[in-house]
Order: structure tokens, then C-alpha cells, then sequence
């Protein structure tokens, strides 16, 4: 796929002149085209929600837009959770999924109503000790174990990871949880990281679907959702095609009819849990190139730095970058894209051919919307950039204001020392 900035060099320009660079921007227009698409392609099953995972985007504004579109949130935290609430998200519109979770967390959890699920079995008690009493709904997290693959290879590890119960526990969680007075169950699982094809989330629902009958059997737990979280991916380099959300609804639609529907269990809601599909491609992480290296590799050095995305110093991920006002141009220059951190890996991009970069130049760095700005830190004192919206109507509106040193200092405020700093009016 050829990628394409959703702004014009023109529109940075202007921006700028407001919002000085680097700063996470929003295209409004096509997130909300992808939330109308993913709740088309799961339009057969009642029951549907779209349960945004809040730590990939967690701002209010670009949540409150999801909601538009009958989205809920998937949070984590306490944090999230108090974001959701000030929005007003409430009772089941909130799914709480965390682990080695504290129990302040879980009581707020509880306090707004929200789905509690349960990442391992001993949190059973723990949870009845916190609340007095467990939820009447809840759901539990599994993990299968293993290796996931797909026809096209191994996809994740799930015994490597450190989520959700295995099968024999799974089993015992929902005959302590019945005891105990719960009435709706559900289930959870998520066994792999931004796929790139249509198969992942059919595959996935099969194995949970035939979980569920068997749980409902067995123990005779009212299933009454099941959860296929995250997982699908987007297409972060340009030779990817990208996932078909239409062609993968009408997957699990059939896989739906196939195994619960003959069991009598064809009234369960489907919940899904996609933070970077619905936000990925539609955020940009927008730098200007300040400096130029020209030393054993030719390097741009840009007023972005990986505080500001980390992806690509934390486990060498791709970002697509283009320059912007050259779209056209000729890719024959290697540079590596540097920020300002004393980390060699703080790179944007390593030997990536772009056009002849001019100091001044905007880089668009793509797919920055989903854990971007969300992954932020201050190494370095570095300050976290702005966010903002680019509106329908192409005008840009400020979502997030940036940093300024006393956001950064803030925390020592009790101090004397707090009083000797000597910040700008």
C-alpha cells in the first residue's frame, strides 16, 4: 500500500505557526470512518462492543468520539478508570482488565459499575475480600498455552506470557465464581500482537467459542459474552497489506454459527478490544529536521526524540516516515533519523532511504496514533509534546497542551527547593 500523510505540508505550516513542533496530530475524518466500518462488520451480533483499550490513546477527546459510535472503554488503571468516569462511561460500558492488580484499583473498578476481569484465579478471593461481595457479572481471562499459529506461521507465544489462567484453572475459576453467587460469565483471552491478517481473529474466536461451550457444560456457567480483545494489527510498513475488518467480522461470524449457535448459545455478544486498529494509522508523531551529521552515516537530527514516540527505541519498530512536500521526490538518500536523548537507540528510522532532507523540513512519522503519545516518559528532562485534532473541516484544535518544565517539576512542590526554580512568565 502506498502511504499517504492525511495532512498537507501547507496545513503543517499553518499549525506550526500556533503549535510549534513536535506534536502528535489526529485525523478526525478517518477515525471516524474506521469506527463506522468496525461496527458495520459486526453488525450481526447484537451484543457487539467495541471496548477501546484506553493506554493506547488515552485522551478524552478522541475517546468521547468513539463513543459516538457505541464504543466503550478497556482500562487497566486507576488513572483510566478515572478518565472513563470524567467522561461519563459507566457500569459495563467500562471493562477493567489488569493484572497483579491493587486492590484500591479493583474497588473503583466495582464502585463505577465496571466488568471485572479476572487475570489469574487467586484473585477470586482476593477481590471478595476487597468488595465484601463479588459482581453478579464477571470474566475471566485464558490463556491456552503453547505456541499460536496461523497458516501463515507462528504468530505469538502464550505460554511465555505472564496473562490469564490455563485451562484446568479457567475451569475451577468459573465453579468457585458460580458459588460465589456470579450469574453472567465471561471470557477473555488474547494470544497475539498486531496481526497483519484476516485469519487471526476467526482462529481466535473458534478456540474461545469452543471453550465456552464446553465451560457452559461443565459448570454450568451462563456465558453471556466473549471477549477477543486485541491483536489486530495494522500495516506499519508500506509492502503490508492491510487487515480487512469487514472480511474478519464475517469470519467470526461464521465460526459464530458453526460451533455456538448449534449448542444453543447463539445470544452471547461478541466484545472486542482493538486500541491500535481504531487509532493507529489515523495519529502522527510531526518533527522538524534541526540538524544534520554528517559523520561514518549521514543522520537528521529532528526536535523529536523517542519521549515523544518510543516504539522504535524500545523494540526497533517500524514507523513510516515521509517528508513532507516531497512525496514525489526521488528516496535516494540514506539517513538515520535521530532525536536529542543520550540513547543511541533514540532513531526514528536506521539506513531508511528518504528525499534529500532540508533543515526545516516537516517529517510526518506515521502510525503514531495508538501507544505513542500513551508511552511518553521524561528521560533527559525531555517534556511531552502537544496533541491535536485535525477537525473535518480541516481546522486544527488543541486536545492536549504540551509540557513546560513546571508540569515537569510539578511533583516537587512540597520541597524548598521547588521555590529556587526560576520558571518563564
Amino acid at each position: 500500500m502506498n502511504k499517504k500523510p492525511f495532512v498537507t505540508k501547507e496545513q503543517i505550516e499553518e499549525i506550526a505557526k500556533t503549535y510549534p513542533t513536535p506534536f502528535h496530530l489526529y485525523d478526525e475524518k478517518g477515525i471516524r470512518e474506521n469506527a463506522k466500518r468496525v461496527k458495520e462488520a459486526f453488525s450481526w451480533n447484537p451484543g457487539f462492543r467495541e471496548y477501546f483499550a484506553i493506554k493506547a490513546t488515552p485522551n478524552p477527546f478522541l475517546v468521547d468520539i468513539l463513543r459516538e459510535y457505541g464504543c466503550g472503554c478497556d482500562c487497566s488503571s486507576e488513572t483510566e478508570l478515572m478518565l472513563c468516569d470524567a467522561i461519563g462511561a459507566k457500569g459495563e460500558e467500562i471493562m477493567f482488565s489488569s493484572n497483579d492488580t491493587p486492590e484500591e484499583e479493583y474497588a473503583l473498578a466495582a464502585k463505577l459499575g465496571a466488568i471485572i476481569n479476572l487475570d489469574d484465579i487467586t484473585h477470586i478471593d482476593f477481590v471478595e475480600r476487597i468488595l465484601g461481595k463479588l459482581p453478579e457479572t464477571m470474566s475471566c481471562r485464558y490463556n491456552p498455552g503453547g505456541v499460536f499459529t496461523l497458516s501463515n506461521g507462528i504468530m505469538d507465544n502464550p505460554g511465555d506470557s505472564k496473562y490469564g489462567m490455563t485451562t484446568e484453572q479457567i475451569f475451577e475459576a468459573y465453579r468457585i465464581l458460580k458459588s460465589k453467587g456470579v450469574k453472567r460469565f465471561g471470557i477473555h483471552a488474547f494470544l497475539a500482537s498486531n496481526t497483519v491478517t484476516n485469519e487471526y481473529y476467526p482462529q481466535l474466536a473458534k478456540q474461545l467459542f469452543e471453550l465456552a461451550v464446553k465451560l457452559e457444560k461443565e459448570t454450568g456457567a451462563d456465558i453471556a459474552f466473549i471477549n477477543l480483545s486485541g491483536g489486530v494489527g495494522i500495516p506499519y510498513r508500506p509492502d503490508q497489506e492491510p487487515n480487512d475488518i469487514l472480511a474478519i467480522g464475517e469470519g467470526v461470524r461464521k465460526v459464530y454459527e458453526e460451533v455456538l449457535v448449534p449448542a444453543g448459545m447463539g445470544d452471547i455478544a461478541i466484545y472486542t478490544e482493538m486500541g491500535r486498529f481504531m487509532m493507529g494509522p489515523y495519529g502522527a508523531l510531526v518533527t522538524k529536521a534541526v540538524h544534520e551529521k554528517h559523520i561514518y552515516k549521514e543522520y537528521i537530527g529532528v526536535d523529536a526524540c523517542a519521549a515523544n514516540l518510543m516504539r522504535p527505541a524500545m523494540y526497533g519498530a517500524y514507523h513510516h516516515i515521509t517528508v513532507l512536500g516531497k512525496e514525489s521526490a526521488p528516496c535516494d538518500h540514506i539517513y538515520d533519523v535521530a532525536g536529542s536523548l543520550c540513547e543511541n537507540n533514540d532513531k526514528f528510522a536506521i539506513d531508511r532511504n528518504l528525499p534529500k532532507i532540508d533543515m526545516g523540513d516537516y517529517l510526518f512519522i506515521h502510525d503514531a496514533g495508538a501507544h505513542g503519545f500513551s508511552m511518553g516518559y521524561n528521560y533527559n528532562g525531555r517534556l511531552r509534546s502537544a496533541e491535536i485534532l485535525l477537525q473535518e473541516d480541516g481546522t486544527a484544535k488543541l486536545i492536549r497542551r504540551a509540557e513546560t518544565p513546571k508540569d515537569y517539576f510539578a511533583t516537587f512542590d512540597c520541597f524548598d527547593f521547588y521555590k529556587n526554580l526560576k520558571f518563564e512568565k
